[in-house]
């Protein structure tokens, strides 16, 4: 019988740590193969290429360098050949190369395979409604999910993976949850498998939009929250202000992803995370920075953030353009 393959698209903190998890679980588990390809940017680190430095001394050297990694999760730099034979596909990189990656994969992979993202964010519509969006965007200007976007470019099922697991205490090996949340459950148990750990508790669950839209909506959480520590706001008023949010993000969903479960609002994915970023996230970090200094926040995503976006303020944009387009008050 031929072994279940996995591959990982991206190697920064959060793609490292997991790749490092799931290739000590393939490792352990009879049905799968033991080699786990790794997507890693091909670029030069201390003169070196970096997908060179991991395979040889099995840590990356840029992105976590404390972290010893497998031997079988083997560094790749060009994108169709890290996946083309894989059953199982998991996206952690940023949002903004998914369009491309999918793009370039798009009739490279086996048909049969199924994607799982870990990818925070969204992808934002057309405004002209060119582009198909879900129940949160329509097409027009709003929020396309990045599962959704997974499954309309490679025409594969698309899992979800979010939770209370910050890349830092993944590798710390500090006791970490995820929430995956399936639209097809029969390769749960697979899939848990992959993931689990004794520190790294994951819970599978049948809803995957709402797993999906905590993911984004949560940041937009973290921002406020910054914003009240940078104007050193009492506990009182904070706990008010996110208990508010919490309450905003429940009427969001019920309006724009009809069907979720509030249920799931209770999972990893859900309060815990949100209570999570909203504590200790470079989104929450930024805010708070934003306010007490005279510094524009494009200035604070190059100095705190090395240049990646702060998807508090880009949430907040979208979701106030969503609510506009239904006539609802922002």
């Amino acid at each position: 019988m031929e072994k279940i393959q996995i591959c990982i698209i991206g190697s920064g903190n959060l793609g490292t740590a997991l790749g490092k998890i799931v290739a000590e679980n393939a490792a352990a588990l009879l049905d799968v193969e033991d080699r786990v390809n790794m997507f890693v940017y091909d670029e030069l680190f201390d003169g070196v290429r970096l997908s060179e430095l991991i395979n040889s001394n099995h840590i990356n050297e840029k992105y976590l360098p404390q972290l010893q990694l497998p031997e079988n999760l083997v560094a790749c730099t060009d994108l169709v050949e890290t996946a083309k034979y894989a059953d199982i596909i998991v996206f952690v990189m940023p949002k903004q190369f998914i369009e491309d990656f999918c793009k370039t994969l798009l009739g490279k992979i086996k048909p049969n395979a199924m994607a799982i993202s870990v990818i925070k964010g969204f992808v934002v519509n057309a405004a002209d409604g060119d582009t198909n969006g879900t129940n949160g965007g329509g097409g027009n200007g709003g929020i396309q999910l990045i599962s959704q976007t997974i499954m309309k470019y490679l025409k594969i099922p698309c899992a979800v993976l979010m939770g209370v697991n910050l890349a830092s205490e993944l590798t710390l090996n500090r006791y970490c949850e995820a929430t995956l949340g399936c639209r097809d459950m029969k390769n749960s148990k697979l899939l848990k498998d992959l993931f689990s750990t004794p520190k790294f508790r994951v819970t599978v669950i049948d809803d995957a939009d709402c797993v999906e839209v905590c993911g984004y909506l949560k940041h937009l959480i973290a921002f406020a929250s910054g914003i009240l520590d940078g104007l050193e706001s009492n506990e009182n008023t904070k706990s008010a202000c996110i208990r508010f949010c919490l309450i905003e993000m429940l009427r969001f969903i019920d309006v724009f992803y009809p069907g979720c479960k509030l249920s799931t609002l209770f999972e990893s994915c859900g309060i815990a995370d949100v209570l999570t970023v909203c504590a200790g996230s470079r989104n929450r970090r930024l805010a708070e920075v934003f306010v007490k200094s005279e510094k524009s926040i494009e200035q604070l995503e190059i100095t705190l953030m090395g240049g990646e976006k702060a998807l508090g303020p880009e949430t907040a944009k979208a979701v106030y353009y969503m609510l506009q387009q239904k006539g609802l008050p922002a």
